[in-house]
């Protein structure tokens, strides 16, 4: 990281770090212009810096701009003294933060906290996954609420079905450390409408190398996977491991979602899950990271990226439907 100094390696230092809003500005800028401020209009260099309002007047083209134009903090009144703990807290917690022990830790309502973690996550998003190859695990899950605990008249309402018929299905691909090798297992995970085979099939293939390893349990749905890879299959009705030939690492990898959703997050409607998944997979995918660099990995995916509210909490996709 080019910065004067280094990134925070415990939330103290980044609590520390950031209280300077002045600090925090300065950092933020050096990371997203390491060769100068340019103008993100024109592309002119050395703007003109406004100190008070701490934001810069192009000189070519006359435009004023901040450091926060074109990132997930832009047309945010809260300034980088309370994003960038944010933004540490959520890449480092294990299971996660609430709004509310967010906005407790910051200073700002829940529903601010709510909506920098909804920005946050769209940065830990990634979608440039490269093919996995080797070995290779294939699981799905379901997310939802029992209905044992349900109230009489919600699980009337709600459960129509058995199994996970009334619950959000997540499907992942998990590839496998190398033997010999310092990089760690990989993961990939999607929030699916269904768990048929016309849709686990192509979700395979789209993320898996042909000729690869892959193994599944016994579900009929990965029946057609022998004929592009090297399928093996673990019946759960007899056990959980042959050899190699297992899902546990996938398994793992749902407990530490599901931990962080019961635990943390208590309640996750179906239309954001997708966002808690990106969440999860991010940290899992660098674990093996100290808590500095995986902080700066998120900072510099931030730029390019934009979420109003309107489009956090589903209004685009309300008007479009009605």
């Amino acid at each position: 990281m080019k910065t004067k100094t280094a990134a925070p390696n415990t939330l103290r230092e980044a609590m520390q770090f950031f209280a300077d809003k002045d600090f925090a500005h300065e950092f933020f800028v050096e990371l997203r212009w390491p060769k100068g401020v340019r103008c993100p209009a024109c592309d002119a260099e050395k703007p003109s810096f406004i100190k008070t309002r701490r934001i810069w007047q192009c000189r070519s083209c006359g435009r004023q701009f901040s450091a926060k134009l074109g990132t997930i903090f832009e047309d945010s009144p809260l300034g980088l003294d309370k994003w960038l703990p944010a933004l540490w807290m959520l890449s480092n917690c294990k299971n996660g933060i609430s709004s509310y022990e967010l906005a407790r830790a910051l200073g700002v309502t829940q529903k601010s906290a709510w909506f920098m973690l909804g920005r946050i996550r769209l940065a830990m998003r990634s979608r440039s996954f490269k093919k996995f190859g080797g070995e290779v695990e294939v699981d799905e899950t379901f997310v939802g609420g029992l209905a044992k605990f349900m109230h009489k008249s919600k699980r009337e309402r709600v459960i129509k079905g058995t199994g996970g018929m009334n619950k959000t299905k997540v499907v992942g691909v998990l590839m496998r450390q190398g033997r010999g090798r310092k990089a760690s297992s990989r993961i990939q995970a999607n929030v699916v409408p269904d768990v048929t085979m016309s849709r686990l099939q192509p979700h395979v293939e789209a993320a898996v190398r042909p000729g690869a390893k892959v193994y599944t349990d016994a579900a009929w749905q990965y029946g057609r996977l022998a004929d592009e890879y090297r399928h093996a299959v673990i019946d759960h009705n007899r056990g959980y491991v042959r050899g190699r030939v297992h899902t546990n690492g996938l398994e793992n990898f749902w407990s530490l979602l599901k931990r962080a959703i019961k635990g943390t997050y208590v309640s996750v409607d179906p239309f954001h899950l997708s966002r808690y998944v990106d969440e999860q997979v991010f940290r899992f995918n660098h674990r093996d990271v100290k808590d500095g660099q995986r902080f700066a990995k998120v900072l510099r995916r931030v730029m390019g990226k934009r979420l109003t509210y309107h489009e956090l909490t589903g209004g685009a996709l309300n008007l479009a439907t009605t």
